[in-house]
């Protein structure tokens, strides 16, 4: 076993390390990974053998010593009955979401609570990508995880939410009916806490929350304490640890909502003063923040070390890119992470 997994490892369990080792548990697939492999970006959604591969290729190119999965965000959108883009045309683009699945978050709950009256009709719902991305998690522990961690991603209750109700609807309820958005991202949150034991089952060692659309530099601090902050809570009370927290966007005003939350360790965006995150979080890992488009898709390695450096003096305990990376970044430049 890699002296580099068995450091991040440690790290994911509150064990404090001399110096932050650099990783992700954000997408973290390349365009140079996949050409590598002989494969095209729109088939690795699909295939578990193919998506194993792609998720393992970042590391066998450049040594960044994770490997994340799937390799999208629309997985659990898909299994609720939200219509998926694959983006069979495009060279390198991800999936996107082209129908919601449900008209209002009144709609879910009922659908969700029908599910659960049948264990069966539950299970098939994870008979669909779910169990595909089970299968490359354990596929890619068997190739390459005595070497590296493996993480497992969800969206985040409030993002999945924006994902399968048409969003004016959702709107309209969140200022008139805020108990039915209440009710809503609570059976989101179980469903979500389910899905991220099934993929710690399948050999994950870690699952990471991306909750992009539930940011509070996005909703506002407000109606992120008011609605996503519950959600978030049960979800990572429900979920097996090691949990980590994503979120976007400037949250240096909300960082003392975000240490509520529960999560073992907080992955902050390039827009964070990462001192000040630092200074709220006490008892909970900082992971960050380097910027996955100035710096690691145009920038060079000079750029990248100044950014690692300042990302260590302010007290970062993991060096992460601040989102997810952009598939042409090149691999030099990842490889700078580690430097």
């Amino acid at each position: 076993m890699s002296s580099s997994r068995n450091r991040i490892v440690s790290l994911l369990n509150k064990q404090k390390l001399t110096s932050p080792p650099a990783f992700s548990g954000l997408i973290q697939v390349t365009s140079a990974g996949i050409e590598s492999e002989g494969l095209l970006f729109h088939e690795v959604h699909r295939d578990a053998g193919k998506m194993a591969i792609a998720a393992a290729s970042t590391y066998k190119l450049s040594g960044l010593p994770s490997a994340v999965l799937p390799l999208d965000m629309y997985v659990e959108a898909e299994a609720l009955g939200a219509e998926i883009d694959f983006r069979e045309h495009g060279d390198f683009e991800f999936p996107r979401v082209t129908k919601a699945a449900l008209k209002s978050a009144k709609e879910l709950i009922a659908e969700l609570e029908r599910f659960r009256k049948s264990s069966s009709d539950f299970r098939n719902l994870f008979h669909r990508r779910i169990d595909l991305v089970c299968e490359a998690i354990k596929l890619t522990k068997q190739d390459v995880g005595n070497e590296i961690v493996i993480g497992g991603m969800i969206p985040g209750p409030y993002t999945l939410l924006l994902l399968i109700v048409e969003a004016g609807a959702m709107f309209v309820e969140m200022k008139k009916e805020p108990d039915i958005i209440h009710q809503a991202l609570f059976h989101i949150s179980s469903f979500l806490a389910e899905v991220g034991a099934t993929y710690r089952d399948a050999g994950a060692d870690f699952v990471t929350i991306h909750d992009m659309g539930g940011s509070p530099a996005f909703i506002g601090p407000a109606k992120y304490e008011q609605f996503v902050l519950p959600a978030e809570k049960l979800l990572i009370e429900k979920l097996p640890k090691p949990r980590v927290l994503s979120i976007c966007g400037n949250t240096n005003k909300s960082m003392h909502l975000l240490a509520q939350t529960g999560a073992d360790a907080i992955s902050v965006d390039q827009t964070n003063d990462l001192a000040a995150s630092r200074a709220v979080l006490k008892d909970t890992l900082l992971f960050g923040n380097i910027d996955p488009v100035a710096a690691l898709y145009r920038g060079n390695k000079a750029q990248i070390t100044e950014a690692v450096v300042s990302a260590k003096e302010a007290g970062v305990d993991a060096v992460w890119p601040g989102c997810d990376l952009v598939p042409q970044s090149p691999i030099e430049n990842i490889r700078a992470l580690m430097n």
